[in-house]
């Protein structure tokens, strides 16, 4: 079982745009070639998490069938901060909204994940809360042929060379593939 951040990012490291959109991630020629390796990817998960940020733009701008096809019924959870009745429920989806520390629910999705990989979608600073918590295993990062100057952060941390160590490098269409493992 490993804990993996997998995102796609900005060539200036963004993972989303000043309004925290995602559009220009859509908008890259020859997507279809990352997005993919992201099918083969999901193969091996068992449990998911992102931010209220992260699941808020997906329900805005994904039909809740591509959820479905996408993520099927794998346990889900939505990290917040926020009043969770604020965030809007995905009907059939299997999601759990949390206000609390990245640790005691990592040990609810080890449980949950019954073997399967843990993936962290987004955003970055949760990410950074595992990598903190000494619970991120890997990162992986599509890099896009896009800069934003500005937005969400890939990794709002510092993770210095001596943590991360280069172990895969692969072009997907217009997309450079970098997996690093976490120390």
């Amino acid at each position: 079982m490993t804990t993996r951040y997998y995102t796609a990012t900005s060539l200036d490291g963004y993972i989303a745009d000043p309004d925290n959109s995602l559009d220009w991630l859509m908008a890259v020629p020859d997507a279809d070639n990352a997005t993919g390796d992201v099918s083969e990817f999901l193969l091996g998960v068992g449990a998911m998490c992102l931010g209220a940020t992260t699941y808020e733009w997906m329900v805005a701008n994904e039909p809740p069938e591509v959820w479905h096809e996408n993520y099927g019924d794998r346990p889900t959870w939505v990290f917040t901060h926020r009043e969770l009745p604020e965030l809007p429920e995905l009907p059939g989806a299997n999601v759990r909204f949390v206000a609390s520390e990245v640790g005691p629910v990592h040990a609810e999705m080890v449980a949950a994940a019954a073997g399967r990989d843990i993936w962290i979608i987004g955003g970055g600073d949760l990410a950074g809360q595992f990598a903190d918590a000494g619970l991120l295993d890997e990162v992986i990062v599509g890099v896009a042929p896009v800069t934003l100057g500005g937005g969400a952060p890939l990794l709002p941390r510092r993770l210095l060379s001596d943590r991360l160590r280069l172990v895969e490098v692969a072009q997907l269409g217009q997309f450079a593939k970098l997996v690093y493992r976490v120390r």
